[in-house]
């Protein structure tokens, strides 16, 4: 499970930077990724979009993971010869 801090989080992180929304879409998590794009998009219209934009960065560095996933992958290799 990623830490928040780990390269990939920091990658994630700087690519929101940039585009909101795109460290997200790097995690794997599209449907956050659209949302705070177009949150973002709609809140720049009121001067407000540096809050979702900001948002969008800690987000993406502090995400830890879907841990369902992990141990349903745990589970699977633990008992798979061929992973």
């Amino acid at each position: 499970m990623p830490a928040p801090g780990t390269l990939a989080n920091v990658a994630s992180a700087i690519c929101s930077f940039f585009i909101p929304g795109l460290g997200q879409l790097v995690q794997g998590r599209v449907w956050a990724a659209f949302w705070q794009f177009i949150l973002t998009a709609i809140l720049w219209v009121f001067f407000l979009g540096w809050i979702m934009h900001f948002w969008s960065i800690l987000d993406a560095a502090l995400y830890k993971g879907n841990p369902r996933d992990y141990e349903w992958k745990a589970r699977r290799y633990r008992y798979d010869p061929y992973y």
